[in-house]
C-alpha cells in the first residue's frame, strides 16, 4: 500500500521574501536637509512682512519732524535718507545688506542694531527662559494630576484654570499680579529687572554678560542674586502661565489616551495600583508630544514678551521693540524681527531632530 504525501506548499515553495526595511540613514538625512533649508523661507517671509509693513505706516522723519517742518524740507530730508525712492528698490537694497549680516544702524539713535540686540536681548532670553521654567513646573505635575482626577472637582477646577491662563491677556495677568503680589502684598518688585544698588553692582564686573543671573552669580553677594530673582518671579509667571495651561491641557489630553491603551491594561490587570501606572507607564508617553509643541511654544513666548516686558519695564527687545515701532524706526525694527526669526526658526529645526529621535510617529 502506497502511501500519498502531501507535500507542504509552505514548505516546497521558496520563502517568500520579506521586504528588506528601508535604511533610515538616507531618509533621516532628507528629513534634516528639508527641515534645515525651511528655515530660510520662514525667515524671508518675516523679514518681506515687516518692511512692506512699516513703511505703510510712514517714514521716521515724517514721524519726528512731522509738525514742525514744511512739506519742502520734510521732501528734502526724505530724500537725503533715501526714502523717496521707489520700494522696491530700498527692499532688495535691504536684503543685499541682510546677505552680508549688515543690519545696519537705528535711525533715532544711530546705534549698531547689533549693539541694540547684544544689549536688550538677554533680557528676553531671560524672561523667556524663567517663563518655560514655570510652564514645566506647572503645567506637567497639574496635567498628571487632572488625568488622574478626570472627571472630578480637583480636574474640573485645574481644566477651568487652564482655560483662564491662556485666554486672559498677559497684559491683564501682569496688572493683576502686580496688584496683590507688590502694591498690596509687598512680597516681590513692581517692576524692572533689578534694584538701582544691584545694578551697580554688577556694573562693576569686568566680565558681564548682560543676563543678569549670571552677572549676580559673578558678583558673590546673595543679595544681589536674591534681588535678581525677585525680579524676575512676576513676568516669569505671567508669561509662563499662557504656556502652563497649554501643557496642562495636552498633558492631560496624552496622559487619558496612553491609560487607555493595551498595555497599561495589561499592567493593570496584574494589579499594577492606578498611581504607578500613572508615574511609570503613562508619564512618559505623555511628555513626547510637550517637547514636539515646544518650538510653537517660543514662539508664542517671544510674543507675549513685547506685553510683559512693557508691563513690569524689562528691559529687553520686546520693550525696546515697542519704542522703535512709534517711533517708525524700520531699521531697527527690522534687526529686532529678523533675530526673533532666526530664533524660533532654529529653535523649531532642533525640536524637530528631537522629535524624530523620541517620536516613533514621526515619519522620514
Amino acid at each position: 500500500m502506497s502511501t500519498v504525501q502531501i507535500a507542504d506548499p509552505s514548505a516546497s515553495a521558496p520563502a517568500a521574501r520579506r521586504p528588506k526595511p528601508k535604511s533610515q540613514g538616507g531618509g533621516f538625512g532628507r528629513y534634516l536637509l528639508v527641515r534645515f533649508l525651511l528655515i530660510f523661507p520662514t525667515i524671508f517671509i518675516l523679514v518681506t512682512l515687516v518692511f512692506f509693513l512699516m513703511r505703510t505706516t510712514g517714514d521716521p522723519i515724517t514721524a519726528a519732524q512731522g509738525g514742525r517742518l514744511g512739506p519742502e524740507a520734510l521732501a528734502e530730508l526724505r530724500a537725503a535718507a533715501g526714502y523717496d525712492r521707489p520700494l522696491f528698490v530700498q527692499y532688495f537694497e535691504y536684503l543685499g545688506q541682510l546677505l552680508t549680516l549688515n543690519f545696519g544702524e537705528t535711525l533715532t539713535t544711530n546705534r549698531p542694531v547689533v549693539e541694540v540686540l547684544a544689549t536688550y536681548g538677554p533680557a528676553t532670553f531671560e524672561l523667556v527662559f524663567y517663563s518655560l521654567l514655570v510652564a514645566f513646573v506647572i503645567g506637567i505635575p497639574l496635567g498628571l494630576l487632572t488625568a488622574y482626577y478626570r472627571d472630578k472637582p480637583q480636574d474640573a477646577v485645574f481644566r477651568v484654570l487652564a482655560i483662564y491662563w491662556y485666554a486672559v491677556p498677559i497684559f491683564f495677568a501682569g496688572l493683576i499680579l502686580k496688584l496683590i503680589f507688590s502694591v498690596w502684598l509687598k512680597w516681590f518688585p513692581v517692576a524692572g529687572r533689578a534694584s538701582v544698588s544691584a545694578e551697580l553692582q554688577m556694573q562693576t564686573l569686568s566680565n558681564k554678560t548682560g543676563f543678569y543671573t549670571i552677572d549676580a552669580l559673578m558678583t558673590g553677594n546673595p543679595e544681589v542674586l536674591g534681588d535678581v530673582l525677585s525680579h524676575a518671579v512676576l513676568p516669569a509667571i505671567a508669561l509662563g502661565l499662557l504656556t502652563a495651561g497649554i501643557f496642562l491641557r495636552l498633558v492631560r489630553t496624552n496622559v487619558i489616551g496612553t491609560l487607555a491603551t493595551d498595555y497599561v491594561d495589561a499592567a493593570r490587570s496584574r494589579g499594577v495600583g492606578e498611581l504607578r501606572l500613572l508615574r511609570k507607564h503613562a508619564y512618559r508617553p505623555a511628555l513626547i508630544p510637550i517637547v514636539t509643541v515646544i518650538g510653537l511654544q517660543i514662539a508664542l513666548l517671544l510674543s507675549g514678551a513685547v506685553l510683559t516686558e512693557t508691563t513690569f519695564e524689562w528691559k529687553g527687545l520686546g520693550f525696546i521693540l515697542v519704542e522703535f515701532i512709534e517711533s517708525r524706526d524700520y531699521v531697527a525694527v527690522q534687526g529686532i524681527v529678523v533675530l526673533l526669526a532666526v530664533i524660533v526658526a532654529i529653535t523649531n529645526f532642533v525640536v524637530d531632530i528631537i522629535a524624530a529621535f523620541i517620536d516613533p510617529r514621526v515619519r522620514y
